[in-house]
């Protein structure tokens, strides 16, 4: 790796330490802190990738950083949590919120889905209605969403 790579992976490795540290204590602000740590590590894997649009092109990256996180950190940093902190970061910034109630899990759903709109349907009905991980994922499975007439998605849009 080279020195900038090698920077980057420091900070991803102190990232992902703090986040077990976090795990530890309370509940909720685990979940908090978890989140939290899952966004800036996708921040930096996008940050040492060069930016979002050659993101999609530095999988080797990611696979250098799995491979030495694995080794060093343990279990639970392959190459798919990874590029899914990384895509986590990305529908973030594309304006799904954080909603309090999701954990990682249902953010773990969330992410195949890439209208954003769609994302922050389910994102409102899981805080309205309290939705668990496998509720969200049967009704991501029916299609809730696709099965709105336009006119309520334009709706929701709007609001």
């Amino acid at each position: 790796m080279n020195e900038l790579e090698e920077k980057y992976y420091i900070d991803i490795k102190k990232e992902l330490v703090q986040s077990v540290i976090d795990k530890k204590v309370d509940t909720y602000f685990t979940n908090r802190n978890e989140l939290s740590h899952y966004y800036n590590v996708g921040k930096m894997i996008i940050e040492a990738q060069g930016g979002e649009a050659r993101a999609k092109y530095g999988d080797g990256l990611i696979k250098k950083f799995s491979e030495r996180l694995t080794k060093e950190l343990g279990k639970g940093y392959d190459t798919t949590t990874l590029k899914r902190m990384r895509k986590f970061f990305l529908i973030i910034e594309k304006g799904a919120p954080l909603g309090h109630q999701l954990t990682w899990s249902h953010y773990r759903q969330l992410l195949p889905i890439e209208d954003i709109n769609e994302i922050n349907y389910y994102i409102e009905q899981i805080e309205t209605y309290h939705w668990s991980k496998r509720i969200l994922q049967e009704k991501i499975k029916n299609k809730e969403y696709q099965r709105l007439s336009n006119e309520v998605k334009n709706k929701l849009i709007t609001k």
